[in-house]
């Protein structure tokens, strides 16, 4: 698409953590590259351009942008009949540092809120031209700062709006927070629980092993949120080193006895500019080290441990076909529905026995 637009006179500016990383590649197919994050550089592009002087890079990764510079997205000039939901973003970055991930981290150099007022004012706008709209915080890890999100929750609850988010295991520590996000219309969280086996979560996360410490609090987690109402879309990573042939069997385990609601699955990824497309490059461990194409989450482009690829492939279709079949995801959505008013009737009946006793004393 670079190249046609090139080929008719018209200038093409790239940027994302893929040109980040590399370049050099980019540059063979657009004028202009853009490093780290756009919004600090943005106004020199246009600038530039109209003045007919674009340069080949543009490096904003030296510089700290605030979010609360943030331009206001243009919602207006959405067609609201194609979209289902509407993203904002509350925050940028993420204080963990998973090897396989190819979120903000890779253009961010830090983990960076934008300010409640302002968030505020974009779901105002969302909010003038959809009266009940389902709102994406875009975010790579929302409840980082605690503090922020009881300041804007109670005001998402005077919006009338559902919402959908992502987050790690630490939101199950904060009782009140889990109410709250109910309460503003929190519909589902998304978890990245990578492994229902802890062994291959050994050194995935980079910084403490975050992910291996909380493995003993998954299946209670997934309880405690939904119990609020909270829906759980729980996500797992197929082909981590570590994981054998049994990791098919065990996923559906995992889900079945954990009740999930929502389940993802993908192939382990190898992205340019992760930690883990280094380290297999560098045990020659990639299939086709420069195929993009097998980017989709879904291919397979590295050569697992101690499985073959056909067992990967195979297994990964044969374990969609099972999470996926109908009778399973009915049984998912049923057995969130029952426990859900199994668990308000629980309450019903604490209550009235706590007003009794209060009577009887």
């Amino acid at each position: 698409m670079a190249v046609r637009y090139r080929a008719a006179g018209t200038p093409v500016v790239m940027g994302g953590p893929h040109v980040t990383a590399l370049p050099h590649e980019a540059q063979k197919y657009c004028t202009s590259v853009i490093l780290g994050e756009g919004e600090p550089v943005w106004n020199d592009v246009l600038q530039d351009a109209e003045a007919g002087r674009l340069k080949l890079i543009y490096d904003a990764r030296k510089l700290d942008f605030d979010l609360a510079d943030a331009p206001m997205p243009a919602y207006e000039l959405l067609d609201i009949s194609k979209y289902n939901r509407i993203t904002v973003q509350t925050s940028r970055g993420c204080p963990h540092n998973c090897e396989f991930c190819a979120g903000s981290n890779l253009i961010c150099s830090h983990y960076k809120q934008k300010p409640v007022p302002k968030v505020l004012a974009e779901i105002d706008k969302i909010c003038a031209i959809w009266q009940h709209p389902f709102i994406e915080f875009a975010d790579d890890n929302s409840f980082v700062n605690k503090r922020y999100w009881k300041e804007l929750l109670p005001e998402l609850k005077k919006r009338s709006i559902k919402w959908f988010t992502e987050t790690d295991l630490s939101v199950t520590e904060d009782p009140e927070l889990l109410q709250m996000m109910r309460e503003s219309g929190c519909a589902q969280v998304l978890i990245g629980l990578e492994s229902p086996s802890c062994d291959p979560l050994d050194r995935l996360e980079l910084n403490s092993n975050w992910k291996l410490h909380h493995f003993a609090q998954y299946k209670q987690a997934i309880q405690t949120i939904q119990s609020y109402g909270i829906t759980v879309n729980g996500c797992f990573i197929i082909g981590l080193d570590g994981q054998t042939s049994e990791v098919f069997d065990d996923v559906f385990s995992f889900v079945r006895e954990s009740e999930l609601y929502e389940v993802q699955i993908t192939i382990l990824t190898p992205f340019p500019g992760t930690a883990l497309y280094e380290r297999l490059k560098k045990s020659n461990r990639l299939i086709e080290p420069t195929n993009w194409k097998k980017c989709t989450l879904f291919d397979l482009n590295f050569r697992p441990l101690e499985m073959t690829e056909p067992e990967l492939r195979e297994g990964f279709h044969s374990l969609v076909m099972k999470l996926y079949s109908e009778e399973f995801t009915q049984w998912r959505r049923d057995t969130f529905k029952h426990n859900l008013k199994q668990r308000s009737s629980n309450r019903k009946k604490t209550l009235m026995k706590e007003a009794q006793s209060l009577t009887a004393a």
